[in-house]
């Protein structure tokens, strides 16, 4: 049996489409193992909103060829779409397939057979006009499954090259969708995550909606909880913010890309809103929801950032109730229009910057934890275990980590929130499974702090 390894790059999306491919080769009679593992075959799914991103592609490429020399190398996704001559050029590379092509690999190739020059299909992105279902529910993976509803992307970030890696939105029916969960369900998952390059767009070119979608959703049996990955501030409504709050199987969890709090910064980046709309949005969350947990997306070091309009970013974030950030360095795309923009910011600038964010996202973090001890809440338990742990995540994506127990896992528990402390976690948790009084230690951990836990897991 010939041997696979896949590794992603990037997002959810990229993870769910990583899934379907590798399910074709198990199709073929191929055995998938871990990346770093030897391999016959190593597919590598590429992301390429960041500088880091293309370099982390290209060392792990270069680490493939030390562990497996003799390994056919196949590389693609947003990096090979956009840049299928740098990649064909590493040493050792055998095939790149861009964003249509990754989803048909076999019709490209099935001998995998190292030649003496790389193979490269990268169609122009103006092709990518069809939608590829995807999801990550792949034997012994997680309790969440990734579900891909949409892709591509109409907006025109002047940062961005999404919608030249990956083309233009497009969705899949709802009738595909449900089929989709219902199988996800049929496999023992018991979350879904809703993934897309612009999930708030779904629907938007086949007479439906996101709305639409999660109404439908709903009403599959054996999902006990969805989540939307992310979703653009100007594409969330309040009718789908009051429907979230008031479901019992979505998650009171948002993640909305804000990228600066500096109405000027915004323009410049061509986004869709200012921030008092993004402010009336956050507020009106917390204010039905005070246990909501929100996440944000912020870019530091854009062309043009001075220390006044970053500081109106900085006290905006401070002010404004999120639960943490996603901090983001700015950096240069070819293809996009913000490179050509006046006022670049040097890197040492823009790391110092990040660094304050990531500091203010610890803090902000650290008052959203505080402010759930004494509430109990449901832990949905994985599989994933780290040494002698396993750990779950509640509905506003707090994660719990407690010693490993079997009977736990893919179960919904209760857990009341006592305590935190900064670096480690303490506390006991006394519980009954099987009638049988156990004690063990729960925690919430994030970076740089824990959180202490006392519970009736039921």
């Amino acid at each position: 049996m010939k041997k696979v390894a896949l590794h992603t790059l990037g997002c959810k999306l990229n993870f769910a489409e990583t899934s379907t491919i590798g399910r074709q080769f198990v199709d073929r009679g191929f055995e998938v193992v871990d990346f770093d593992q030897v391999a016959d075959v190593y597919v590598l799914n590429t992301c390429s909103v960041t500088e880091r991103a293309d370099r982390e592609c290209r060392q792990l490429i270069r680490r493939v060829l030390r562990q497996s020399p003799d390994a056919y190398i196949i590389v693609a996704g947003c990096y090979a779409q956009l840049q299928p001559a740098e990649i064909a050029s590493i040493e050792g590379v055998d095939l790149v397939l861009g964003a249509k092509e990754k989803f048909n690999l076999f019709g490209h190739t099935n001998e995998f057979v190292k030649k003496s020059v790389s193979q490269v299909f990268v169609s122009c992105i103006d092709e990518a006009s069809e939608f590829h279902p995807a999801f990550s529910a792949e034997v012994g993976g997680r309790t969440r499954a990734f579900l891909k509803v949409q892709d591509g992307c109409d907006f025109n970030c002047s940062f961005c090259t999404i919608p030249l890696a990956r083309g233009e939105s497009r969705s899949q029916p709802i009738a595909s969708a449900i089929q989709q969960a219902e199988l996800i369900a049929a496999q023992g998952y018991k979350e879904i995550v809703l993934t897309g390059v612009n999930v708030g767009d779904y629907g938007s070119k086949i007479g439906t909606s996101l709305f639409e979608l999660m109404t439908k959703l709903e009403s599959v049996d054996g999902i006990e909880r969805i989540r939307v990955s992310s979703i653009e501030p100007n594409l969330l409504t309040t009718k789908m913010i009051d429907f979230i709050l008031r479901s019992e199987k979505f998650c009171n969890h948002f993640h909305i890309p804000l990228q600066s709090g500096s109405d000027e910064m915004l323009k410049r980046m061509r986004r869709r809103y200012l921030t008092e709309h993004y402010s009336r949005l956050v507020h009106y969350i917390k204010e039905n929801d005070p246990d909501a947990g929100i996440g944000v997306d912020v870019i530091v070091g854009f062309p043009g950032e001075t220390e006044r309009l970053f500081e109106e970013t900085y006290l905006y974030l401070v002010d404004l109730p999120v639960s943490y950030l996603h901090v983001f360095t700015y950096s240069e795309r070819h293809d996009t229009p913000a490179p050509a923009f006046a006022g670049s910011i040097e890197p040492k600038i823009r790391f110092e910057r990040n660094e304050m964010l990531r500091i203010l996202s610890q803090k902000k973090r650290h008052a959203f934890y505080s402010s759930m001890i004494g509430r109990k809440v449901p832990v949905l338990f994985e599989r994933t275990m780290h040494g002698d742990r396993m750990s779950g995540l509640t509905t506003n994506y707090v994660r719990v980590e407690l010693p490993a127990d079997d009977s736990l896992v893919n179960s919904i528990r209760n857990v009341t929130i006592t305590g935190a402390q900064d670096d480690k976690c303490s506390g006991m948790v006394d519980y009954a499974i099987n009638d049988v009084a156990t004690t063990n230690v729960v925690c919430i951990e994030r970076p740089m702090m824990s959180f202490a836990a006392h519970s009736t897991v039921s």
